[in-house]
């Protein structure tokens, strides 16, 4: 489960066995922890699922994966599907 980003506090990472899945990634931050889909296509993203979050958090995670969204695509091919998007 490679970590791609440290910021904040939050860990973002992804694990290397869901590449059958669409482009997503996970964070962490001490007792939270969040999924969001990656809609390439669309520049967007969508939560999947979270856990112990308030909407601070929320917001701040977000911002988190907008401001890195090209990085953690670029990651996700990497290690997943070089050049695949859904």
């Amino acid at each position: 489960m490679p970590t791609i980003l440290e910021i904040m506090g939050w860990r973002l990472f992804f694990y290397t066995n869901e590449s059958q899945e669409p482009p997503h990634i996970h964070a962490k931050k001490a007792g939270m922890e969040c999924k969001f889909w990656i809609k390439v296509k669309y520049y967007d993203i969508e939560e999947a699922y979270a856990f112990g979050l308030k909407v601070r958090d929320k917001r701040e995670i977000r911002k988190i994966i907008f401001d890195h969204f090209d990085y953690i695509v670029e990651r996700w091919d990497a290690i997943h599907r070089e050049g695949k998007h859904e």
